[in-house]
């Protein structure tokens, strides 16, 4: 059985200011440099034999920085990895979102399930050629929060469930397939105490498309 760790990269300046990065290459910031270090630190020791990332700075970045603390080799960036794209929102706040785009519809913005048929197979592709060992792989909350809603039929996240920076959520592969064992967990307890409110945690009232969801990036 083979254990895929899914970690939300540490936060960046369009986090803090609440604004949406998708595809937008923003990287870490100072917060999270010392996000990245804290996680670090607790999964050095976890008995994970690889790390693999998205392509986007802040994701590379901080795999880097826990690859390091393991002593593992440099993390490997895979562009199907990165974050959902949302085209004309990038850059804008969910208030500024609502505001140009009151009929939810925004110009190349990528689907869930786009997210999923690209960001899937790379993951089980990873359940295969690392069979029997535990991978960390390091993106983005909307990816995140796609394929845990695809494995789990809808059922996570709940409406209102941020993916916090730096976050762990395990799929196990046995099977022949992906399964969710634990989900949006704190890489350690001083991290819980210390992160507990994500610094893209806006709370707006969402548009009403089922496409729709509040910056989670």
């Amino acid at each position: 059985m083979t254990r895929i760790t899914l970690v939300r990269h540490g936060e960046t300046d369009w986090n803090r200011q609440r604004r949406i990065q998708g595809s937008t290459d923003i990287p870490l910031n100072d917060a999270g440099v010392a996000q990245a270090a804290v996680a670090a630190h607790a999964l050095a020791d976890a008995g994970y034999t690889a790390v693999y990332a998205s392509a986007l700075s802040r994701a590379l970045q901080t795999a880097a920085i826990i690859a390091d603390a393991a002593g593992l080799g440099a993390p490997v960036g895979e562009p199907e990895l990165n974050e959902r794209a949302f085209g004309e929102a990038e850059g804008l706040t969910n208030q500024e979102i609502l505001g140009r785009f009151p009929d939810d519809v925004v110009p190349g913005r990528e689907t869930r399930e786009h997210v999923v048929r690209r960001a899937l197979p790379v993951l089980e592709s990873l359940a295969v050629q690392h069979a029997g060992e535990s991978v960390l792989v390091v993106t983005h909350g909307a990816v995140i929060g796609s394929l845990i809603r695809h494995l789990t039929n809808g059922e996570r996240p709940r409406q209102g469930e941020l993916i916090s920076n730096l976050s762990l959520s395990h799929l196990w592969h046995d099977g022949g397939r992906l399964r969710l064992e634990e989900f949006n967990l704190p890489a350690t307890a001083a991290q819980a105490e210390a992160f507990a409110v994500p610094a893209d945690s806006t709370s707006v009232s969402a548009p009403s498309s089922a496409d729709a969801e509040p910056a989670q990036v």
